[in-house]
């Protein structure tokens, strides 16, 4: 299949122009990183379908890449400071119990993924490249009282597991931001590594983020706090993309696009899939959907971006998306292909990553 119209080649240079796009929902007003934002001027909110038609037809400028040399990482939480220990209870890691600085002061990058094992597999893989460790060699999981999550370091470099879908990413990310936090690190790069379903993309594709969008296509995570509704903006760094494309060029290793990423819900019927067990919808219906999607920019769905972008925005964390493809959902919805084949395509965007990270540190 050729490259999707809208995507990005190797060499960064873009193949069509929609993919340029910045999605901006109109009612989204301005403020301050990591504060609530709500329709501006009590602006009408549209309906899914009117926003999937706005976004396939209009987009806003693309911000100037920045790079944020020296930044603490920020939290925005008053209560924080009254606390005498932070307990954070998923890690099984305290500020009471544990050297934070000691522990994490010097870490630079940060990878998250979905399963212990990946992220296990990842901090063997980086170790090795960064001349570290044998390619052999254990690295213990320092959240070993707990079976939520787990957590790897090799020198700069924590991976760190998420689970599956928001709630889960999310818990995980409130705890490793204030790790960071009390471990007063500085010019942190955070990138989640993942897998997802892609959209008029060959299977083995990675997609490098370049906005989040919900399920109508709104460049926004919504959540529901305190009876209210909270959204914020899902911005990723630019600046950040445009190195990641230029790794791959240089690994020139496998098709690598740069688009919007859909962050669903749901792996069924959040996704458009006929094979749940529950679906009201036609084949048809599905189609229309997806086109729709792509049209808007979206290469490929996944289920954690949303709030991974905007946590890390709001907390002042340089951060990316990277995701391989393992479908292309244009054509089905079932991921049929050779566990061998799925495991070469999940080790794509480690390889990605770990490049980048090497040429960071000065020893690609």
């Amino acid at each position: 299949m050729p490259r999707a119209l809208g995507s990005l080649s190797a060499s960064g240079e873009p193949e069509h122009s929609q993919d340029a796009r910045r999605l901006r929902p109109e009612e989204r007003s301005g403020g301050p990183a990591g504060q609530v934002t709500q329709p501006a001027g009590g602006a009408r909110r549209r309906s899914c379908s009117q926003e999937r038609m706005a976004m396939a037809a209009t987009g806003a400028e693309v911000k100037e890449p920045q790079r944020h040399n020296g930044c603490l990482v920020r939290l925005s939480n008053p209560h924080l400071a009254t606390m005498k220990e932070d307990l954070l209870y998923h890690f099984s890691l305290g500020t009471g119990t544990h050297d934070f600085p000691a522990m994490f002061g010097d870490v630079k990058f940060v990878c998250v993924g979905g399963s212990p094992s990946r992220m296990s597999a990842f901090i063997k893989y980086v170790a090795a490249e960064l001349g570290l460790g044998r390619p052999d060699e254990d690295h213990p999981n320092i959240c070993t009282g707990t079976d939520r999550y787990a957590m790897y370091k090799a020198g700069p470099v924590l991976s760190v597991s998420h689970g599956m879908g928001v709630p889960s990413i999310a818990i995980m990310l409130h705890e490793l931001i204030k790790l960071l936090y009390h471990a007063r690190c500085s010019d942190v790069t955070i990138i989640r590594i993942g897998t997802s379903g892609g959209i008029g993309l060959e299977p083995g594709s990675v997609v490098i983020t370049r906005q989040a969008v919900d399920a109508c296509f709104r460049p926004e995570f919504e959540q529901i706090i305190l009876g209210k509704r909270v959204v914020r903006n899902t911005d990723l760094d630019e600046w950040l993309v445009q190195e990641l494309m230029q790794c791959s060029s240089e690994l020139a290793e496998f098709n690598t696009v740069v688009g919007n990423t859909m962050c669903t819900l749901d792996f069924y019927e959040g996704q458009g899939r006929l094979d749940g067990a529950l679906c009201s919808y036609t084949e048809k219906d599905k189609q229309a959907y997806l086109h729709a999607a792509h049209a808007a920019g979206i290469r490929n769905i996944e289920m954690e971006s949303s709030v991974f972008a905007a946590m890390c925005s709001a907390c002042g964390l340089r951060a990316a998306v990277v995701c391989v493809t393992l479908l292309d959902r244009l054509l089905g919805d079932q991921i049929s292909s050779p566990h061998e084949v799925l495991s070469e395509y999940q080790q794509r965007p480690q390889r990605l990553v770990s490049y980048f990270i090497k040429k960071s540190l000065g020893k690609a």
